[in-house]
């Protein structure tokens, strides 16, 4: 059986053309002096030393008016309220779920926070309590929204909307948060056949589109008819451009992901994680992307 071996090269930088002078990020690395004027305010990711503020993490530099913060490039998830996840269930508690969703502490799904089969509104009951496992078990993906952060950072999800629940068939793609692009919207259809949740906390769900929505399952409702060949084809490719994107640090947001799959159909499935096809398609999705904004 034959093997495709690489030896290791020197990457190409992209051409400059496609991110001009002024745009180019203040890039830090800890211990980096950031200013010695002594006007600012210091923020995350900072510290001051002999009247200097210098930067304690590697990242990006935010100022917003008198207030400089340094925003790490490679952290974990830190979830606001409203933003959407894409989380595993990890253990079965009391009245609660605990939900791994890529950020420094488990999450929390309460029983109350969640619709009931069949989406009656009443107060939970130890019958509810004890048919929690029905519901979700140990090793189930679920789609959440941020409701509360606790005092300690933890994060307080609810799925009290049918757009949330349980995942059923589909590829999940762990990227890193900082790539997904705040939208209004983070559950898409593609009009290449498949559909997409782009969870804020770096996890991206990718899964046939359905053809209906089961309303009286409470969101508990996952199909288990088989999958055609095109769907799962369509869901590779997806899966293989979503991780071409991310090792070239380009944002994930609908429109970057249909230009990079577009780009990606002149390729077989299995040669588009070669990374000079990644490189090509990635660049061909940038240059659309700045067309379209210019």
């Amino acid at each position: 059986m034959a093997a495709d071996m690489r030896l290791a090269s020197v990457r190409k930088r992209a051409p400059g053309s496609l991110v001009s002078q002024d745009e180019r990020k203040h890039l830090v690395a800890p211990g980096d002096v950031i200013t010695t004027d002594t006007g600012f305010m210091r923020g995350h990711g900072t510290y001051t030393e002999d009247e200097k503020l210098m930067a304690s993490v590697a990242g990006e530099v935010e100022r917003v008016n008198k207030l400089i913060c340094v925003r790490p490039l490679k952290t974990r998830f830190n979830g606001e309220v409203g933003d959407v996840v894409v989380g595993r269930i990890t253990e079965v508690q009391q009245k609660r779920w605990k939900v791994e969703t890529n950020s420094r502490l488990d999450s929390v799904l309460l029983l109350s926070s969640v619709n009931l089969p069949g989406g009656e509104l009443r107060r939970r009951s130890s019958e509810d309590e004890l048919a929690m496992r029905d519901y979700l078990q140990e090793g189930d993906l679920i789609s959440a929204e941020v409701q509360s952060v606790f005092a300690d950072g933890a994060l307080s999800l609810h799925t009290r909307s049918l757009k949330y629940g349980k995942l059923g068939q589909g590829v999940l793609v762990q990227v890193s948060p900082s790539l997904v692009k705040r939208r209004k919207t983070h559950f898409h259809n593609l009009l290449c056949g498949a559909s997409i949740i782009l969870g804020n906390n770096g996890y991206v769900w990718i899964y046939p589109t359905p053809a209906q929505q089961d309303e009286e399952a409470g969101g508990f409702f996952t199909s288990t008819e088989p999958v055609p060949l095109s769907d799962r084809e369509v869901i590779s490719r997806l899966q293989n451009c979503i991780l071409a994107l991310s090792a070239h640090k380009v944002l994930l947001y609908d429109t970057s992901v249909l230009y990079c799959y577009e780009s990606s159909l002149a390729h077989q499935i299995k040669d588009t994680l070669k990374p000079e096809v990644m490189e090509e398609i990635v660049m061909e999705t940038r240059q659309r992307l700045v067309e379209q904004e210019g």
